[in-house]
């Protein structure tokens, strides 16, 4: 898993609450069994029209949101199913950092887990970042400070669970994370067998 220190990048409104896992990505694009390849499919029934074609009113479209790689949502968001592939398909699609004003838990645990970094800030600093983003505006996400500015007089803090914090930081999935222990795993195997 790649490291979250700090991140700077273009802002994404998507002022919509309770965006749930079906919305983010349908059900009937979960057929691959690796986890690259979903971004395309992120968001697909309100991104693209019944042919396949990008529609001009979904934000994702807009030209100013290209390479867009900070997602600020509404409250709840990622509620509904359990499905680990919404946060692939966000990750996938380019976005690092989610910032809402709360997640469902799942959702939550699941973009941990993958690298992906959900910030919760109050509705006040949700709507001033909303308000900002309606044009092309650039965030730094500083998992190292635990801090949201812009270069623009915004800033907040939020907080993080420690032991999350550590895995986004170092880049440890829970692979990573168990591999800190291998010189004790081994000296264990190695008492096991004699």
């Amino acid at each position: 898993m790649k490291p979250f220190r700090v991140h700077i990048g273009v802002a994404v409104p998507l002022d919509r609450p309770n965006v749930d896992t079906d919305q983010i990505i349908p059900k009937e694009y979960l057929k691959r069994i690796e986890r690259t390849g979903f971004g395309q499919f992120l968001f697909y029934d309100w991104r693209l029209d019944e042919d396949g074609r990008p529609r001009a009113d979904f934000v994702l479209n807009d030209e100013r949101y290209t390479g867009a790689s900070i997602l600020l949502a509404g409250r709840n968001f990622g509620c509904g199913s359990s499905r680990e592939h919404a946060v692939w398909a966000l990750h996938d699609f380019g976005i690092r950092a989610v910032i809402a004003p709360s997640f469902a838990d799942i959702f939550a645990n699941n973009a941990l887990a993958n690298g992906l970094l959900p910030v919760a800030l109050p509705e006040d600093q949700m709507q001033s970042l909303m308000q900002r983003a309606h044009t092309r505006h650039e965030l730094t996400v500083d998992l190292e400070s635990c801090q949201v500015r812009d270069g623009q007089g915004f800033s907040a803090p939020f907080t993080m669970d420690p032991s999350a914090r550590h895995r986004l930081l170092n880049g440890l999935d829970d692979i990573g994370l168990t591999l800190q222990h291998e010189d004790a795993i081994v000296r264990y195997e190695r008492a096991l067998v004699g």
